[in-house]
């Protein structure tokens, strides 16, 4: 299955700050932490859990207190990187007897186990670093953002390239009007997350002793286990679980544009799509939206197409770039009145036309990083810039697409306001899902 390269790589040496970092210091005091630390504990161990982790911890000003994962294995893998943290298969019995014990949370599981642990942790008081898509569906993301301003917890949604010096440059060139007046953007990913056959596996595999299915099913409807067919990575293609390319690469790609045009909710959506199927992702989708104008861009509204599964902008669908020019596997072109934009995902941007912006001053950044960001605010020192009061908003931007391609053809216009699309009964009913019978969750 496809995978972006330069993303883990990217992710792969940003993670490597922490792994010359000592092991966890003694603990002074368990219901008292000592001033200055954060007693953390983390949902989801492995794969990018592991990297979330090893990062958050490399801060410094952190003792991992407690682990959680249904993967025994993995566990026990995590229990042997940090020694004497409690460990926990059931996030939901962790919450609840560590509660005195814990002062913050990441949430590193899959898409669809985001939103039930990380609104009990809000609603704890803890202070939560969520990966993205912040949600799986649009109605969490909605009741993430208001719980998190309620509760005054920090909070941190994992699209790290948003620190990086590469977004940063193109958020600084957007607002400094290098291209002037935004009149269009494109947005696309080379990902691919679908079956060939589009449908679920008939049967069931033994379950392995290791993985607790129930645990990873959580708040989805109950199905049989399947080897090597949602756990421990292809969820991502299947409806239920994950948000395919549009929800794994959409709030990274989207990021930069958003955070500098500081754009809206959007106003209507209409998608094409290589297939319809209730059970998995479509191989390839394009969304048209229509946001309303905002202090940056050029009219009333302002028209921006993401593209996944290997569509890319047609050649010349900018005037300033040439249409011979091959652009990145995944990216956005950023189009003004008198330039456009190219932002590379995990790439140096670009301006264009190049002879008129050749000498054109790039800034000097102070160094940031994404997760140290999150520890410095949950000890009361600033706010960081992918908070859920951000990261909700472009969440349900990008969850709006996987609507979409649900109707391809059928323009769906949203309401924000009212959570709701005013034109389509069916497209609301897919903004919230009733999870199944014990996992209901508070707030949720």
């Amino acid at each position: 299955m496809p995978r972006d390269l330069s993303r883990r790589s990217f992710l792969k040496h940003v993670s490597a700050a922490g792994l010359a970092m000592p092991l966890i210091l003694p603990r002074l005091s368990l219901a008292a932490p000592p001033s200055g630390r954060l007693q953390h504990a983390a949902i989801g161990v492995g794969g990018q859990g592991a990297s979330d982790l090893e990062n958050i911890f490399a801060s410094g000003k952190v003792d991992v207190y407690a682990l959680c994962d249904i993967d025994e294995r993995t566990l026990q893998k995590a229990a042997k990187r940090y020694p004497g943290a409690r460990l926990y298969r059931d996030w939901r019995e962790m919450l609840e007897k560590e509660e005195k014990n814990v002062d913050s949370v990441n949430v590193s599981t899959p898409d669809h186990m985001h939103a039930a642990p990380a609104m009990t942790a809000i609603r704890k008081g803890k202070h939560v670093f969520c990966e993205k898509p912040l949600t799986h569906e649009v109605y969490e993301a909605r009741k993430l953002t208001l719980a998190a301003r309620e509760k005054g917890v920090a909070t941190q949604m994992g699209i790290q390239i948003h620190s990086h010096e590469f977004y940063r440059t193109a958020v600084h060139w957007l607002k400094a009007g290098a291209i002037g007046k935004v009149t269009a953007w494109h947005s696309w990913s080379a990902a691919v997350y679908t079956t060939d056959d589009k449908k679920r596996p008939a049967g069931s595999d033994p379950v392995p002793e290791h993985v607790a299915w129930d645990l990873w099913l959580g708040v989805a409807p109950k199905r049989p286990y399947k080897k090597d067919i949602y756990h421990p990575f292809k969820w991502r293609c299947w409806r239920d679980f994950g948000g395919g390319a549009t929800g794994d690469f959409g709030c990274h790609i989207f990021d930069p544009v958003f955070t500098a045009l500081e754009i809206g909710a959007p106003l209507s959506i209409v998608s094409e799509t290589e297939c319809v199927s209730d059970e998995v992702h479509p191989g390839w989708s394009i969304a048209r939206y229509v946001f309303p104008g905002a202090a940056l861009t050029a009219g009333k509204t302002i028209e921006a197409v993401w593209m996944d599964g290997g569509k890319m902008p047609a050649p010349g669908v900018s005037p300033h770039v040439p249409a011979d020019r091959e652009l990145p596997p995944s990216g956005s072109l950023v189009i003004g009145e008198e330039g456009t934009l190219l932002i590379p995902h995990v790439g140096p941007p670009k301006l264009f036309p190049e002879e008129k912006f050749k000498d054109y001053p790039k800034p000097e950044l102070a160094p940031l990083d994404h997760y140290h960001e999150f520890v410095e605010a949950a000890l009361g020192n600033g706010k960081p810039g992918a908070n859920f009061d951000f990261a909700g908003p472009l969440t349900e931007a990008v969850l709006l697409g996987n609507i979409a391609n649900r109707f391809p053809g059928e323009t769906l216009e949203w309401n924000a306001e009212k959570l709701k699309f005013t034109n389509h009964r069916k497209a609301s009913d897919l903004l919230r899902r009733r999870y199944r019978g014990g996992w209901r969750v508070r707030g949720l």
